[in-house]
């Protein structure tokens, strides 16, 4: 059974860290993209960070560039996003997601939440 489950959201005030994790089962990440999206109200889904199999190739959006970071791991068949220097702005519903050639699978999703 494939499936993606992401967890490490919750509350933080701004400036702080967090570090969500993406637990993968039923196949193996060696071989995908890793992605990170976020979904916020009111807005579009926002691609945040991307990395290429064997970790060649990165890509963070703008809104997140120096405070976010997308390692490559693939032991333990995980995937990460730290996140720092947090902004009220980056408040949303972050997914991961694992895509190979017609394969592609999402979570369900981890609410972070960016306030004093």
């Amino acid at each position: 059974h494939v499936q993606l489950v992401e967890s490490g959201g919750g509350l933080v005030q701004p400036g702080g860290s967090l570090r969500l994790s993406c637990a993968a089962s039923g196949f193996a990440l060696s071989s995908f993209t890793l992605r990170w999206f976020r979904l916020a109200p009111g807005k579009e889904r926002e691609l945040v960070a991307r990395i290429s199999p064997g970790g060649s190739s990165a890509y963070y959006a703008e809104s997140v560039m120096g405070r976010f970071t997308i390692p490559r791991v693939d032991a333990g068949n995980m995937v990460y996003l730290k996140m720092d220097k947090l902004k009220t702005d980056d408040t949303a519903v972050y997914y991961c997601n694992a895509w190979h050639w017609g394969n592609d699978y999402w979570g369900p999703g981890t609410q972070v939440t960016v306030s004093s």
